[in-house]
């Protein structure tokens, strides 16, 4: 794969790639990690380390974040110990305020990707990264940026006109990106807002009202806001494009050529670009964004925490009602995110599990995003102990204590089973992760199991699991208020593609 790679890097680019090396047995890291074949049942291999994830545990209001209490900056910064194969942010030229954050969040030792990424982000390079979600590619651009921006202030500011723009596909994937922006910059002093569809539009004009110094954003918003004259580009001195995978694959491609096409040109500003695949499509994209670019991968020892048991039950479709509700009766658990692949189908899960006594809130992409943000809210506090979603909250959306995974439909991308079962065992917690195999799913798992280089067996329910226990009598069940507005866009993949 890396031989493939490195022609088509040559191709497009003229340039050499690098690698993380390999490491077999790298300690655990203290920061921020078509033809349908038929399935198989294959005995259960060993699952892999841990990724290496920065810990969410501080919960930011994503729009606009309230102005964060300032602790007092710490006299003198912590050195952390000299480890071998390990890069200490210390090591690096980051700017002092910006090392206070970063200490101040608790981190010492930099992840693989942002080894790699760092050293060429801080010479001003162009980059081209491929990492997977939950590697610290966040920070790794963030922690540059920012001391970019506080090496070199400027005099004279205009309102509206932010310097480092990021763009992400989707709204949670953006306001996680904000959240962890106010949090390692802390004691930088800089402003930081974070727009996307959904919210109130007059609320976010008037947060861009001001001298802006990072704004991140989903692609629709950001151009209505250049469209109405609210938002000025041609000062960005810094481009981020983040899961430009995602990005093509909803259809924004599109989008984000309009907006470049408002930025400084190409070598006039720093352009960074950050995708789980650098195949021939997205790097042929961004040759013609980035120029002269270093391009860094970022391979995780293994794409599944080892703190996360996986477990598959083969059950017929019209079972996976009783099942689902004998796991929520049995097992134990401080939170639960059950993932399928279809509004329709949520909601109709949402009504029947209601009929059973789980009176349990939906996330998609047609909830109204200020209901949304209620409900994410609630599921961090605790308030809320089970949540139903589509995959649009298996990115971007970090809570540390779920504890168990369901995928009541087992998804069509092997990606996204990754990105779904990686919402538990984060943090250090252990977690356990239960895909249904239907008549239907079971058509998926062959992909995932060569992609994690795993073969999983499944086990047959037995006939209590099975058994649907007694409504419960004067519940009246509910469904989620979703928009049918039909005003979504259409990208050029032809792909329905939603404001976002």
């Amino acid at each position: 794969m890396l031989t493939s790679l490195s022609r088509i890097v040559r191709k497009i680019f003229g340039v050499t790639e690098k690698t993380a090396p390999e490491k077999k047995n790298q300690k655990k890291s203290s920061h921020p990690a078509e033809k349908k074949p038929r399935a198989s049942r294959r005995p259960v291999a060993t699952e892999g380390k841990k990724n290496l994830t920065k810990p969410k545990k501080e919960s930011v209001s994503p729009s606009p974040a309230p102005k964060p209490v300032i602790p007092p900056k710490p006299a003198e910064l912590k050195i952390a110990p000299a480890v071998e194969g390990k890069l200490r942010f210390t090591d690096l030229a980051l700017h002092k305020d910006v090392l206070f954050g970063v200490q101040a969040a608790g981190f010492e030792y930099c992840t693989p990707i942002q080894s790699l990424a760092l050293p060429e982000l801080l010479k001003k390079r162009d980059l081209a990264a491929r990492a997977q979600t939950g590697t610290g590619k966040t920070a790794a651009f963030l922690l540059a940026s920012f001391t970019e921006l506080l090496n070199h202030p400027l005099s004279e500011r205009r309102k509206n006109t932010p310097r480092i723009l990021v763009l992400a596909p989707t709204r949670e994937l953006a306001a996680q990106i904000h959240k962890d922006a106010v949090q390692l910059g802390i004691f930088t002093g800089l402003a930081k807002e974070v727009v996307f569809g959904g919210m109130d539009h007059e609320k976010q004009r008037r947060a861009l009202n001001k001298e802006l110094d990072l704004l991140v954003g989903t692609p629709g918003r950001v151009i209505d806001y250049c469209q109405s004259g609210d938002l000025d580009l041609s000062q960005v001195e810094i481009l981020v494009i983040d899961e430009a995978d995602r990005m093509l694959d909803m259809g924004f491609i599109p989008d984000v050529k309009r907006i470049v096409s408002r930025l400084p040109k190409k070598g006039n500003r720093q352009t960074l670009l950050f995708s789980a695949t650098l195949d021939e499509s997205i790097l042929r994209l961004a040759s013609g964004w980035l120029a002269d670019p270093a391009v860094v991968e970022s391979e995780p020892e293994k794409l599944v925490s080892e703190n996360i048991r996986q477990e598959f039950y083969s059950v017929l479709r019209d079972e996976k009602l009783a099942l689902l509700l004998y796991l929520l009766r049995h097992e134990t658990y401080e939170r639960v995110m059950i993932f399928g692949n279809r509004k329709d189908v949520n909601l109709r899960l949402q009504y029947d599990l209601a009929r059973y006594g789980f009176d349990v809130p939906v996330l998609s992409g047609d909830i109204a995003q200020e209901k949304r943000i209620k409900i994410l809210e609630k599921f961090r506090s605790g308030a809320e102990k089970i949540v139903i979603a589509t995959d649009v909250a298996a990115r971007g959306i970090h809570v540390d204590d779920v504890s168990m995974v369901i995928n009541y439909d087992l998804p069509e991308r092997a990606e996204d089973y990754v990105h779904r079962i990686g919402r538990t065992g984060r943090a250090g917690h252990t977690g356990i992760a239960i895909s249904f195999l239907c008549e239907y799913g079971a058509y998926y798992l062959p992909a995932i199991e060569e992609m994690l280089k795993t073969q999983f067996p499944s086990t047959l329910p037995t006939e209590e699991m099975l058994q649907l226990p007694p409504e419960v009598p004067g519940v009246k069940p509910r469904f989620e208020e979703v928009h049918h507005s039909g005003s979504g866009r259409r990208g050029r993949s032809g792909r329905s593609s939603r404001k976002r």
